[in-house]
């Protein structure tokens, strides 16, 4: 490759998002350490030493907190503040966010699929459009070409569960209108572009999109 097509070429996605879904139960223990400790690397260790996340063997203690503290790093002090304080719904929706910022594949999915269906009045979503997306990503990132069905089977599995565990996609496939409320509204609609891209929602006067 050369220099010219290196400096535009994409960047790889991350596909390491199999363990656990959403993980907001795991996430107000662990921003709880955050907001008193201030230190990341020291919140995953507080959490494996005292087992703060009930686990039942070390490695999936370890493994646990790794992920957690990988997606609430990704959320701005403030937004770690706010998961400590809101409700179960809200940190649910904090919590998709900072998946949809870790994984930029998951965010794509949340913008150009979910999101768009829904502008679209398309009522449902299922794993047929995330293959399709996955397969028409692959053109441009190899990575995605090179992944096993297995692989592909429990990456689009752990973002249903996702999206469920959001509120975003009903049991039965059905595509559910966010209801963010007003101080999440207000703390990701901020950021530029909007973090409510990630939402089946209208767009909000002022949004800036991605472009």
């Amino acid at each position: 490759m050369n220099q010219e097509a290196a400096s535009i070429a994409p960047t790889r996605y991350a596909l390491s998002f199999t363990t656990g879904a959403l993980l907001s139960h795991e996430a107000e223990v662990l921003a709880r350490l955050y907001v008193e400790h201030r230190d990341w690397v020291k919140v995953r260790d507080m959490s494996v030493t005292g087992n703060e996340l009930q686990a039942r063997t070390h490695s999936t203690a370890v493994r646990v907190a790794r992920e957690t503290v990988k997606r609430l790093s990704s959320l701005t002090d403030n937004e770690v503040r706010l998961v400590t304080e809101v409700t179960s719904t809200e940190r649910n929706h904090l919590m998709w966010v900072a998946a949809c910022r870790q994984y930029e594949l998951i965010g794509d999915f949340a913008e150009e699929v979910l999101r768009e269906r829904f502008l679209l009045l398309a009522p449902t979503l299922d794993h047929q459009d995330f293959d399709s997306f996955v397969r028409s990503k692959a053109l441009w990132h190899e990575e995605l070409a090179e992944i096993r069905d297995s692989t592909l089977r429990k990456l689009r599995s752990n973002v249903f569960r996702m999206l469920k565990e959001a509120g975003l996609l009903s049991v039965a496939g059905r595509i559910m209108p966010a209801l963010l409320s007003e101080r999440l509204s207000v703390a990701l609609g901020s950021h530029t572009p909007s973090d409510l891209r990630f939402f089946p929602i209208r767009p909000i006067a002022g949004e800036v999109t991605a472009l």
